[in-house]
């Protein structure tokens, strides 16, 4: 099946109540762990790449990657997505390597580091939204900085804001989340309620004064046909954790978000959540579990076959948690040049009129 732009994915989420995660991929192991979860439970996939992920296994070598993927599993829906992209061109090089959607940043200046104010990140947001639309390119903006409510923040792949941020800076304000909306044309938005990059979220288990699933419901009330992005949404699981500590890693005890409280979200307008760290750790236990019990095993394949089993256990949990399975079948896929036309049109105007008070 060809690829598929977030946007064509997001509406048929919305209109089909459910929820999609966004699986970082840097390689070929981690690409077949999360198809061989999705052609088990019939479900659509966004594999996203960080710059980082770009650095490492180089733009022809993903792209091709996900073409294979696309050929080998030619029932599933692909949306390759480029993931916190931190100015135009790093936006305009994902398209022009393959990428149906990506991510503009502009929260971040283009350091990927300092927050930036409303201004530049209203007018950068909306030039990438501008170019990207005219090739049928799906585009997700960021209001407000990713990071901890409760301690300090750290960066993912090289990007993020780091230390401790001023509150208002990481809560999203759903009366300017309406106007970033309008005025940027964005396919999705990515809000601020809490959530951070890496595996050290919270320190205890997550309640409203730290999670603010709150912002989401009322941004959702605010714009009920916008399409919300939770990023750092990994849920760290006991499990995972347990089996690095068992294997000799040194992991401090540490809470992510509750696979529930993501549910909760997606019944109020959240439809693409972010999943990194989950994928790491479930990888990383395997590779201590077999280099411990078998410490004369040196053939690569007998780290990585049990590792990418894990992470095809974790991926088909979120599938099915998050009600994206048994969809796949049903999405037909329009091409970029169609969504180029329907964005030309005005039929794909970003859906930025709020919603009337109660």
């Amino acid at each position: 099946m060809a690829l598929i732009t977030l946007r064509q994915l997001l509406d048929h989420a919305a209109e089909h109540g459910y929820g999609v995660p966004a699986f970082n991929i840097n390689n070929m192991e981690q690409g077949l762990a999360i198809m061989e979860a999705a052609q088990a439970t019939d479900a659509p996939v966004i594999m996203q790449a960080s710059r980082g992920a770009r650095s490492y296994a180089g733009d022809i070598m993903l792209a091709k990657m996900i073409e294979a993927l696309a050929a080998m599993y030619p029932r599933i829906p692909i949306c390759m997505h480029q993931d916190h992209g931190n100015d135009e061109a790093t936006c305009l090089s994902a398209i022009r390597h393959g990428f149906t959607s990506v991510m503009m940043d502009g929260s971040l200046e283009a350091d990927g580091r300092t927050p930036a104010d409303y201004d530049y990140t209203v007018a950068i947001t909306a030039r990438v939204a501008g170019m990207a639309h005219w090739v049928g390119s799906s585009v997700e903006g960021e209001l407000d900085v990713l990071g901890a409510l409760e301690g300090e923040s750290e960066a993912e792949d090289g990007h993020g804001a780091t230390g401790r941020l001023d509150p208002s800076m990481l809560l999203t304000d759903p009366d300017q989340a309406v106007d970033f909306v309008r005025r940027t044309g964005v396919d999705a938005l990515a809000i601020a309620c809490g959530t951070s990059h890496g595996a050290y979220k919270f320190s205890r288990k997550p309640d409203g004064d730290i999670l603010a699933i709150g912002v989401i419901e009322a941004i959702h009330r605010r714009l009920p046909d916008t399409h919300l992005v939770m990023h750092g949404s990994s849920s760290v699981p006991q499990e995972l954790q347990d089996i690095i500590n068992r294997h000799g890693g040194e992991m401090p005890q540490t809470f992510g978000v509750p696979v529930e409280e993501i549910v909760r979200s997606i019944r109020h307008g959240v439809r693409k959540v972010n999943i990194d760290t989950d994928c790491r750790m479930a990888m990383a236990g395997q590779f201590r579990r077999v280099a411990q019990e078998s410490p004369r095993e040196f053939d690569p394949r007998k780290f990585l076959k049990p590792a990418m089993d894990a992470m095809r256990d974790m991926c088909r949990d979120r599938f099915e948690a998050f009600g994206t399975a048994g969809h796949a079948s049903s999405i037909r896929v329009i091409a970029m040049d169609e969504m180029a036309t329907r964005y030309a049109s005005g039929a794909l105007d970003a859906a930025a009129t709020p919603a009337k008070a109660a």
